[in-house]
């Protein structure tokens, strides 16, 4: 798996993942102390977390980090 496959799967499990919890990019932005363009891009797999991040996405979305990973049933796109 190369590093863009992996940030655009990671993207979609923060979406999926946000979706599920019925909150926006908007909401999750605030609780994270980022914007929600930069939500926008890791969602897209246009931006590469750093550990912090990625620990507090996890956090704001009641995750433990290795969920965030788990990119089983997730739908491949082109």
């Amino acid at each position: 798996m190369t590093g863009e496959e992996l940030r655009r799967k990671f993207g979609r499990r923060i979406r999926a993942i946000r979706r599920s919890r019925d909150v926006t990019q908007e909401k999750l932005a605030e609780y994270c102390d980022l914007s929600p363009e930069y939500i926008s891009h890791i969602e897209r797999g246009k931006a590469s977390p750093s550990f912090d991040v990625i620990a507090r996405l996890s956090e704001e979305l009641g995750v433990e980090p290795q969920i965030l990973f788990d990119f089983t049933g997730l739908e491949e796109r082109s």
